[in-house]
C-alpha cells in the first residue's frame, strides 16, 4: 500500500466503496427472492413485509424521504406511527445530490420510500425506480395529472418537479399521500386522514396569506427573478412574473445571452431586487445585479429564499409551512422597497 502513488490509492478505495453500496443490494435482493413456499423467518420475513400491499409489522413503520418538504408532509401525516429518515437535509441541492453508501443502507432497511418525483432528485432517481421492484417506492407527485403540472421549453421534455412552491398542489399531494399510507397501513386509516386534515388547513391557511401578501406588491414589481427557475408554480399560483437565471434544473449553465436579457429587464422595469436561494450559489444572480449597475440601475439582492431545500431544523424556516411563510415575505417586502439589502 505504501508503494502506490495517490491516484492509484484514490482509485482502490473507491473501488472498494462502491463494491461495498453493491454488495448490500445484492444481498438485500437475494433475501427478497428466497423462501418462496416456505414459512419466513429474520429478515427473509422483513423482506416479504417490504413487498407487501399492507404493512404487516408492528411499527413504527420505517419510513426513509428525500428531501425536507416531503420528510415535513410525510411527518404530519403520520405522527408517531412513523419512523422517518430524511436523506437531504437543510441547504443540500436535490438536483446535485448523489446517492452514499449510508443512503443505501437506510433505503434498502425502510418498510416504505417515499420521494418527491418528477425527476426532481435526478441522479437518484433511477435507484428509486428499480427498488421499486422489491420494496413501495412512492414519489409523493404521482397524484397529479398532465394538466396540473408546467412544461417549460427547457426541461427536454421533463414536467418541472417543483410543485411544492403552489401551496394548493401541495395539499394534493398530502391528501393523496394520507390515502396511500391508509392504503398500506389499513389499521391506522382514520389516523392519518385526520392528521392530512388538519395539516391541510394550517397549509391553506399559509397559500391564502400568500395570495394576499403578492397582491400587497405594486403591480408593475410583480416580477421574481431568482437563481434557478424553481418558482413557475408559484408565478402560476400568486400572480407574479418569473424569470431565472438558471433553468429547472441547477445543473444548467447560465448563459451571457439569458444574463443580459435579465440585465435589460431589471433596467427596462426598474425592479428593486433580485433573489437568492438557499441552495444555489449567488454566483450567477450576482453578474446579473452587477451589469444592472453598470446602467446605473442599483438592484437589491435579497434573500435567501427557500426553494429546492428548507431551512435549519428548529428554526421557522425548518418548516414546509415556515419556509413558504418566509418566502411570501420576503418576496412582498422586497419588491414593495421594505426590506434591506442581504
Amino acid at each position: 500500500m505504501q508503494n502506490l502513488g495517490f491516484a492509484q490509492l484514490l482509485r482502490r478505495r473507491t473501488t472498494c466503496a462502491i463494491v461495498a453500496v453493491i454488495a448490500i443490494a445484492v444481498v438485500t435482493l437475494s433475501l427478497s427472492g428466497c423462501g418462496a413456499g416456505k414459512k419466513e423467518s429474520g429478515s427473509a420475513a422483513g423482506e416479504s413485509q417490504k413487498n407487501a400491499a399492507t404493512y404487516q409489522g408492528t411499527g413504527p413503520i420505517k419510513v426513509t424521504v428525500t428531501t425536507g418538504m416531503v420528510a415535513d408532509l410525510v411527518r404530519a401525516v403520520g405522527g408517531k406511527r412513523l419512523e422517518v429518515r430524511q436523506l437531504l437535509g437543510s441547504g443540500v441541492d436535490p438536483h446535485l445530490y448523489k446517492v452514499s453508501r449510508d443512503d443505501v443502507s437506510q433505503i434498502l432497511k425502510a418498510d416504505l420510500v417515499v420521494y418527491s418525483g418528477l425527476m426532481l432528485e435526478g441522479k437518484m432517481n433511477d435507484t428509486f425506480q428499480k427498488l421499486a421492484a422489491s420494496q413501495p417506492v412512492w414519489a409523493v407527485t404521482e397524484c397529479l395529472s398532465e394538466k396540473e403540472l408546467l412544461q417549460p421549453d427547457d426541461s427536454a421534455g421533463h414536467p418541472d418537479p417543483h410543485v411544492w412552491m403552489d401551496v394548493s398542489l401541495w395539499i394534493r399531494c398530502l391528501d393523496d399521500f394520507a390515502r396511500r399510507l391508509g392504503d398500506f397501513d389499513p389499521a391506522n386509516r382514520e389516523l392519518y386522514v385526520a392528521n392530512a386534515t388538519r395539516y391541510g388547513e394550517e397549509l391553506r391557511a399559509v397559500h391564502e396569506d400568500g395570495v394576499n401578501q403578492i397582491e400587497s406588491i405594486p403591480a408593475a414589481n410583480r416580477v421574481l427573478v431568482t437563481s434557478h427557475d424553481a418558482f413557475g408554480y408559484f408565478g402560476r399560483a400568486y400572480g407574479i412574473e418569473v424569470r431565472g437565471v438558471q433553468g429547472i434544473s441547477t445543473e444548467s449553465e447560465a448563459g451571457l445571452q439569458q444574463i443580459n436579457q435579465l440585465v435589460d429587464l431589471l433596467v427596462d422595469r426598474k425592479l428593486p431586487a433580485v433573489f437568492v436561494e438557499s441552495s444555489v450559489p449567488r454566483k450567477s444572480i450576482e453578474a446579473v445585479v452587477a451589469g444592472a449597475a453598470a446602467r446605473q440601475q442599483k438592484v437589491e439582492v435579497a434573500g435567501p429564499l427557500f426553494a429546492d431545500a428548507m431551512g435549519e431544523e428548529g428554526t421557522p424556516e425548518g418548516t414546509y409551512a415556515g419556509m413558504m411563510r418566509h418566502n411570501f415575505r420576503l418576496i412582498a417586502e422586497a419588491l414593495s422597497g421594505k426590506s434591506k439589502s442581504n
